[in-house]
């Protein structure tokens, strides 16, 4: 069933320009606007050509979605298959089937609601052209990393996002920016070293680099100990992109210093592509040398979970002087946990929560990280105690909108029944419950444990920010320290004080000085666009997800099966 009739040829048109398409709007954003297209200024201009690509982009991948042969999704559609370095047997070989599109197509829509949201809230930082260019060649890489099926390309594209991503972060980022991008770089490169080595043995071993073909032969032309070493190998590089406790440290800082476009591509979208891997390539390919470290693997998981919820709690506890943006850079670090614990089961249920948890943690988490940075903008801070004050920042009565927005995603987060963080959370631990033939039931019971008992600290943590950022005292004269008065004015000032209050000159008292709590400007227009799609995908998943499973589920079926439906 397709809810459109495309034809294969259209397919895949679609898909290769889907994947093309931003690398080449990244090179005419470096070039000078023509004079009919420049608009009040040049800077106007190119930040419009980025919205324009992206959302061209996002429309292909729409009517790629709906020209999608539903009713066989474990089928490669929109398929292209030509030689490109014969004697390696290396070939772009193109090709989308239900783990992937769901994938490519929120890329697609996350890189156009950044380039919207920065068309009206640039970034300070270098020049528009370079800002607009990277972020297209960021999108094309990590695009590319979900549709290509042969494993060079797939390394390739894989690395094409690092560069674009560290001057982001350095050359557009907060404090720290700089040794931040180094953090992030060096972390990602060294494990992508690693990796080379192990895509390098499978497809030197095997005879061949085709994700599709080796997927098929399940293993069988590979020797347990290949396997195994492969798995070490690849598994360490896609674990550092995860990221997987301990190779997470570089994610928080690159958080925090990251713009708040750079945070919400790095968690919705880079942090899928490790896991993607994960699922593509050692499942289907290394299914023995998988079997050997999938309890390592649910170990270092559930370890994950635990510990990035304890940080959170000890950032959200008063007194911390904990950043907003830091501790959703460490949630990150407890919901990717539950998407590896999920792979780790190595069952059709487990991985198809993982899958779930993927698009539902870049759905959320992306919506929280553009909240946290229209409250830093308002506020000047995102130190918690800065925003909550004495008595709470009261978004709830200052801005109602944003703080309810706040509250929603925050209660998406945690896992609440009807939003899309419930469902991958539940499936991974069923899949723990009962894991795949030949690991242990005890141990994979226990991490499920572990597992569930991180669930109630991820609502402890995120019900005390909700607490402290969204509730308070909103009156008109709060006694606020100068410290915690919000560093940024807002757009409208309030009206005169009125007379008889406490340390007012009429009031004829000698009261302690008073200030008033300004009002913030609550939601804007462009926020509102940006911010909608992503609060009714939450919505939808949460209470249809047979939209996603349906996708999902035949194709990881095939993929255990090993090709064999």
């Amino acid at each position: 069933m397709t809810v459109i009739d495309i034809s294969p040829s259209v397919m895949q048109f679609l898909l290769a320009f889907i994947v093309v398409a931003p690398l080449l709007g990244a090179l005419a954003a470096l070039l000078p606007a023509p004079p009919g297209l420049r608009g009040r200024n040049p800077d106007q201009a190119v930040l419009r050509h980025g919205v324009t690509v992206t959302g061209a982009v996002l429309v292909a991948a729409i009517v790629l979605a709906a020209g999608f042969d539903h009713d066989h999704p474990a089928t490669m559609q929109a398929t292209t298959d030509i030689s490109w370095i014969p004697a390696l047997d290396v070939r772009i070989h193109l090709g989308i089937d239900g783990i992937s599109l769901p994938l490519l197509v929120l890329t697609a829509l996350l890189t156009f609601l950044c380039a919207l949201y920065s068309y009206f809230k640039l970034p300070a930082g270098p020049s528009p052209k370079a800002f607009v260019a990277l972020v297209l060649v960021l999108e094309s890489g990590t695009l590319a990393t979900f549709a290509v099926l042969d494993l060079l390309l797939f390394f390739l594209a894989f690395e094409m996002v690092l560069i674009p991503m560290y001057f982001l972060i350095a050359r557009w980022g907060g404090d720290q920016r700089q040794a931040a991008a180094w953090k992030f770089i060096l972390y990602t490169l060294l494990g992508s070293v690693v990796m080379l080595l192990g895509l390098l043995l499978i497809g030197l071993k095997s005879g061949t680099f085709d994700m599709v073909a080796l997927a098929t032969d399940n293993g069988r032309g590979l020797t347990t100990s290949v396997q195994v070493i492969a798995v070490l190998a690849i598994g360490l590089g896609l674990a550092v992109k995860t990221p997987m406790w301990p190779l997470h440290s570089w994610l928080p800082d690159a958080h925090t210093a990251a713009p708040t476009v750079g945070s919400v591509l790095l968690a919705g979208v880079l942090l899928k592509m490790g896991t993607y891997g994960f699922v593509r390539i050692l499942l289907p390919v290394a299914p023995d040398g998988m079997r050997t470290f999938a309890p390592y693997l649910a170990a270092f998981a559930v370890v994950g979970i635990v510990y990035g919820s304890l940080a959170c709690l000890a950032l959200a506890r008063t007194g911390a002087k904990g950043d907003f943006k830091r501790l959703i850079a460490y949630s990150s670090v407890g919901h990717m946990g539950f998407v590896l614990l999920g792979i780790a089961t190595m069952t059709p249920t487990g991985v198809n929560g993982a899958l779930f948890a993927n698009i539902a943690h870049g759905l959320i988490t992306g919506l929280l990280f553009f909240l946290v940075g229209a409250v830093k903008d308002r506020y000047g801070t995102a130190d918690l105690d800065t925003l909550a004050g004495a008595t709470g920042a009261a978004l709830y009565g200052r801005a109602p909108r944003l703080g309810a927005l706040l509250a929603f995603a925050a209660v998406a987060s945690l896992g609440l029944p009807g939003l899309a963080g419930f469902w991958g959370e539940m499936l991974t631990l069923f899949g723990a419950y009962s894991p795949a033939e030949g690991l242990s039931r005890p141990a994979f019971r226990t991490f499920m444990a572990i597992g569930a008992f991180g669930t109630l600290l991820t609502a402890a943590y995120m019900l005390i920010v909700v607490r402290r950022v969204c509730m308070g005292e909103h009156a008109p004269h709060s006694r606020l320290s100068p410290d915690e008065q919000p560093q940024q004015a807002p757009r409208a000032a309030d009206g005169p004080q009125p007379a008889g209050t406490a340390g007012s000159p009429s009031s004829g008292t000698a009261g302690p000085r008073t200030a008033t709590t300004p009002q913030l400007a609550d939601i804007h227009p462009y926020e509102a666009a940006a911010w909608t799609p992503l609060v009714a995908l939450t919505v939808v998943a949460g209470l249809w997800p047979a939209v996603l499973l349906g996708l999902t589920d035949p194709a990881v079926q095939q993929l255990l099966a090993g090709g064999k439906s």
